[in-house]
């Protein structure tokens, strides 16, 4: 494997376009990895809304577990894996809120139903049963009848600003193919190391 091109967003953008013609689902999916204050990890799946040269960005409950973790611990890892494709990205960085308007413009490009389930779901805390979510998405329904949903202050997004970027190709015996990039500073130019497998 030799890379595309010295801009690790680009040869994203390329492994992302040829992952959604062989992903069945999701190419988007990626791991995030967030810590508490404390230092104790969590990681689970979610989904890439968007990325540019400032980074990658996703969308959440700010008072679910992994909103929490980040507003306390500002600092993330992901993972994207296409097992299609036999390749992995693996991204570390700082993060930071997206803007309001960032936020309200990805919100209102939501499903109804997902807008409604920003406010009917109090996201990873205890649920006493199927039916009192049912009932909270109800609730929401018939309280913005017809009338748009507007974005609740408790969700938003975050970008994940790398200084690592690493891309692995899948190789035989296990010899694979790994490209890093990092930088210390976002004015820094990135260096580029291959790496054992």
């Amino acid at each position: 494997m030799e890379l595309s091109t010295e801009n690790p967003f680009e040869q994203f953008a390329t492994w992302l376009s040829e992952a959604e013609e062989s992903e069945l689902n999701d190419p988007n999916g990626m791991a995030l990895a967030t810590a508490t204050k404390d230092g104790q990890p969590a990681v689970r799946m979610v989904l890439l809304k968007g990325y540019d040269e400032q980074g990658f960005v996703f969308y959440t409950n700010l008072e679910s577990n992994k909103g929490r973790d980040l507003l306390e611990n500002p600092k993330a890892a992901l993972l994207f894996h296409w097992k299609s494709k036999r390749r992995q990205i693996r991204v570390e960085g700082l993060v930071e809120s997206v803007t309001s308007e960032e936020a309200d413009e990805y919100y209102a490009s939501r499903s109804r139903g997902s807008q409604i389930g920003a406010w009917a779901s109090q996201q990873s805390r205890p649920l006493e049963s199927r039916y009192a979510l049912e009932k909270s998405v109800a609730k929401y329904t018939a309280k913005f009848g017809i009338s748009k949903v507007p974005r609740p202050d408790h969700w938003s997004g975050f970008r994940i600003r790398p200084h690592r970027i690493e891309f692995w190709q899948d190789g035989a015996f296990r010899l694979h193919d790994r490209f890093i990039f990092t930088r210390e500073n976002e004015t820094d130019d990135w260096e580029i190391d291959r790496l054992y497998p």
